[in-house]
C-alpha cells in the first residue's frame, strides 16, 4: 500500500526564485495544453491524447519565442501536458467539470519531479534542473534542506513526487510503498466515535473531545483574524480610485499577516485532530465505527456553517480512515441515514421527535437518560459488533 508523507521546504533565494519559474512553467503548459485541446475538438470532435499533446509540446518548444522552456526541467511541462489531458478525458466520461484556465493569482502554485531522478538523505532533498548551471560547485543549488529531519526514508522506490507553495511556504508530497499491516485481532473492544459541534468527538467507551475552537488560544487568533479583515478591508476602500482598487505595498504586507493568521488557526485545529486520532489507535479497538456526515449539507444552514467549517468533521472522517489502514484496523462506516441519535442505547425504542437544541436523551419507553452524543457513540458501536457479527 502507498504512504503519503509532506514536508516543509527551507529553500534559499535564489532556489526560491527558480521553485517559482518552475511552478510558472507548469502553469503555462497546462494551460497550452487545455487550449490545444479546445481547439482540436471544435474543428475535429475529438480530445487529443497526452502522448499527442506532448510531441506538439516539444515542437512547440523549438520555436524562437519559446527557448526560455529549455531552461526548466522537461518532466515538469510534460507531466502539466498530461494533467491537462487527463482532466479532459474525465470531463467526457463525466468524472468531473470542464477545466478551468489555470490562473496565477487564484491557482494553487506547484509542479511535478521526476521520482527516478529525486533524491533523499535525512535533512536535504536533491531535485532536478534546479541549478542553471552545470558547473559542480553549482549543483548545491539542487538540494533543499528539509524542515523535518528523517521524515521521508532514503533509498526506496518514491511514486509522483509533487512541490507545492501554500501561499508561505513550499512542501514535497511523495508517497512510498509500505507492507500491508496485519489485522489487530486482540482482545481489545471496538469504538464508536459520533462527531458534533458542542463536542468534536464524543467515543461509545466515555471519552469526550472538546471544541478546540472554544479554547482562548484560539479565540484570540479569531479576534486577530477579524481585525486584520476589518483593516484591509478600510485600506481598499481608501485607495479606490473610480470603480478599481488600488493594491498598495502596505495592503499586501496586511494580507500576509492575515494569511499567516489563518493558517495558524488551520494548522492548530488539524494538529489537534490528528492528536486525538493517534490517542484512539493508540487504545488498539478491534474496530473503530463513524457516521458518513453529510457535511455538504450541513453547511447550508447558515447558523451552524462556520461552527461545522471550524470543526473540520471531514478531515477527522478522513485522517481517522486513513490511519486505521495503516495500523490494521477494522473501519465501519455507518448508512448517512442510520439515526443513532434518536434510537435508545439501551431498549432500540426510536424518538422521531428529538430536536439538535435537546442535549440529553430522555426514552419515553425505558427511562433512560443519557447524554445525546454519548448515546450516539453507544449506538454506533453496537451498529459496528452487528455488521462484525454477521
Amino acid at each position: 500500500m502507498l504512504k503519503t508523507i509532506r514536508v516543509m521546504l527551507i529553500p534559499n533565494k535564489k532556489q526560491l526564485t527558480r521553485l517559482f519559474q518552475f511552478a510558472g512553467s507548469a502553469r503555462f503548459a497546462y494551460n497550452w495544453a487545455l487550449e490545444q485541446e479546445k481547439k482540436n475538438y471544435a474543428e475535429d470532435g475529438k480530445f487529443l491524447s497526452d502522448n499527442e499533446l506532448r510531441r506538439r509540446f516539444t515542437e512547440y518548444k523549438k520555436e524562437p519565442e519559446n527557448r526560455w522552456l529549455y531552461t526548466i526541467s522537461n518532466n515538469v511541462c510534460k507531466q502539466a501536458v498530461k494533467d491537462a489531458a487527463d482532466a479532459y478525458r474525465k470531463f467526457f466520461r463525466k468524472l468531473a467539470g470542464f477545466p478551468k484556465y489555470k490562473s496565477r493569482k487564484h491557482c494553487k502554485q506547484g509542479f511535478y519531479a521526476d521520482p527516478l531522478k529525486i533524491k533523499f538523505t535525512s535533512t536535504h532533498v536533491k531535485l532536478e534542473n534546479i541549478a542553471e548551471s552545470k558547473k559542480k560547485n553549482r549543483q548545491s543549488a539542487n538540494w533543499f534542506r528539509l524542515a523535518e529531519h528523517e521524515r521521508i526514508p532514503a533509498g526506496v522506490k518514491y511514486c509522483n513526487p509533487r512541490i507545492s507553495f501554500d501561499g508561505l511556504n513550499w512542501f514535497i508530497t511523495v508517497s512510498i510503498e509500505i507492507e500491508e499491516p496485519e489485522p489487530i485481532t486482540g482482545a481489545n473492544d471496538g469504538i464508536g466515535i459520533d462527531l458534533g459541534v458542542k463536542d468534536l468527538a464524543v467515543c461509545s467507551s466515555g471519552h469526550v473531545y472538546c471544541n478546540i475552537n472554544k479554547t482562548s488560544r484560539v479565540r484570540r487568533l479569531k479576534k486577530k483574524q477579524r481585525r486584520l479583515q476589518r483593516k484591509i478591508s478600510r485600506k481598499y476602500i481608501k485607495n479606490k480610485k473610480g470603480e478599481s482598487y488600488q493594491k498598495t505595498h502596505n495592503i499586501i504586507k496586511s494580507e500576509k499577516q492575515l494569511l499567516r493568521v489563518n493558517h495558524r488557526l488551520t494548522d492548530i485545529r488539524t494538529n489537534y485532530i490528528h492528536q486525538i486520532t493517534a490517542e484512539i489507535i493508540k487504545r488498539e479497538p478491534s474496530f473503530i465505527v463513524m457516521e458518513d456526515l453529510n457535511v455538504k449539507g450541513m453547511m447550508k444552514n447558515k447558523r451552524l456553517a462556520q461552527a461545522v467549517q471550524e470543526q473540520k468533521l471531514a478531515e477527522f472522517y478522513r485522517i481517522m480512515q486513513y490511519k486505521c489502514s495503516w495500523n490494521g484496523i477494522r473501519f465501519i462506516t455507518a448508512d448517512r441515514f442510520y439515526a443513532s441519535s434518536k434510537i435508545c442505547s439501551v431498549c432500540g425504542n426510536k424518538m422521531n421527535d428529538l430536536k439538535l437544541s435537546d442535549r440529553m436523551y430522555h426514552c419515553g419507553q425505558c427511562g433512560t437518560v443519557i447524554n445525546r452524543d454519548l448515546n450516539a457513540g453507544i449506538n454506533l458501536y453496537q451498529y459496528g459488533k452487528s455488521i462484525i457479527n454477521q
